[in-house]
């Protein structure tokens, strides 16, 4: 008669647990977005009031959106520049297509949705099918996007969408206790990071991770890994819609907004923890780096330091934080040690005495 063992889902505590997540790049962005706030609270005590944090929060929601969309494409291996493009181009339809007519709102959005759309398919299809590296792809895409938009509007701001578009992203629902507001556009990021969570645990989620770690792997298990990397650059660059969407709404219609999101949007999802080459990180973190990074943007800005050297220090964040990211995803794969003595591994077979090898080697 065979006994069951039932084993244990997680192993020890709640607090245990969260410590440990706490320990690995992708929980450690949040104990630096946490030290982050306190520093700017320090520096600044005006901050600490909930309507100033809460409007902070509403203004960070695009690059935290794009963070996350730029997450599946890194995660899978890839990358996605043309995230900043497909931002100008949307905002340059959304001014010229809906204009002042709120009748045209819906069929305005169906519209960008589309748009959007069809981009991230161009880009995982070139990747994918043609076999041409992301890099150039999506390059190539914001090239062509940014002369399309210079074209369209003559590098100058030209149409402008309704009020009732534009509250999409600078409104919000009033007359909240403590806060005052509560921004759509933090809405809109709450509904979207709970859709990426239950699409991480859905298999969709488990496979492009999968997918990053090991390509040919999981094409051997039965994956379609074209469809999978193509439907991450499409999520991408819907993400980058939502984005401008909400940044109509703060920045107008120009074709310089969203200028600078796609390494904003790179630089927060490694922030967060998210190894480049794929395979490692959680969402989540990766919009909790886009936090992290506007509050070290705020903070450097309350100090006195010029937001020129803005450039610099997204440089010098990719850099320590690429290389921070593997070396902590590295340690949490080696086997651990037990008595702080490493595993042993077996010794060697022996090697045939000299006899037997002669007696060998005569044969």
């Amino acid at each position: 008669m065979s006994t069951q063992v039932t084993l244990p889902r997680y192993e020890g505590s709640l607090g245990r647990r969260l410590a440990l997540a706490l320990r690995t790049p992708g929980g450690a962005v949040f104990v630096l977005a946490a030290v982050l706030l306190v520093a700017i609270v320090v520096s600044n005590p005006n901050f600490a009031d909930p309507g100033s944090l809460i409007r902070f929060a509403g203004r960070t929601a695009p690059i935290a959106i794009a963070a996350m969309g730029q997450y599946y494409v890194i995660v899978s291996g890839e990358f996605d520049l043309s995230m900043a493009a497909v931002i100008a181009a949307q905002v340059v339809l959304a001014g010229n297509f809906i204009g002042q007519d709120e009748a045209r709102i819906l069929p305005g959005l169906v519209v960008m949705f589309a748009v959007g759309a069809l981009i991230g398919l161009i880009n995982g299809l070139a990747t994918t099918i043609l076999k041409v590296p992301s890099f150039i792809v999506t390059l190539g895409m914001m090239l062509a996007l940014t002369g399309l938009v210079r074209y369209v509007t003559g590098g100058a701001a030209t149409g402008n969408p309704s009020d009732a578009f534009r509250d999409i992203g600078r409104g919000g629902i009033e007359g909240v206790p403590v806060v005052g507001i509560l921004p759509f556009s933090l809405l809109i990021l709450l509904v979207l990071a709970a859709l990426a969570v239950w699409l991480m645990r859905r298999p969709f989620g488990r496979s492009i991770v999968a997918v990053g770690d090991n390509a040919e792997a999981a094409r051997y298990a039965g994956t379609a890994v074209w469809w999978l990397k193509t439907r991450a650059f499409i999520i991408s660059s819907l993400s980058a819609t939502v984005a401008g969407i909400l940044l109509v709404g703060y920045a107008g219609v120009h074709p310089s907004v969203g200028s600078g999101y796609e390494f904003a949007a790179i630089t927060a999802v490694v922030i967060g923890g998210v190894v480049l080459g794929g395979g490692r990180g959680w969402v989540l973190s990766a919009a909790a780096g886009a936090f992290a990074l506007e509050l070290l943007f705020l903070l450097l800005t309350s100090l006195g330091v010029p937001s020129t050297w803005r450039s610099t220090v997204q440089g010098v964040i990719i850099i320590v934080a690429v290389a921070l990211a593997g070396r902590s995803w590295r340690a949490t794969r080696r086997p651990r040690r037990r008595g702080g003595v490493a595993p042993s591994t077996p010794p060697p077979p022996p090697s045939p005495p000299r006899a037997q090898r002669q007696e060998t080697s005569d044969a």
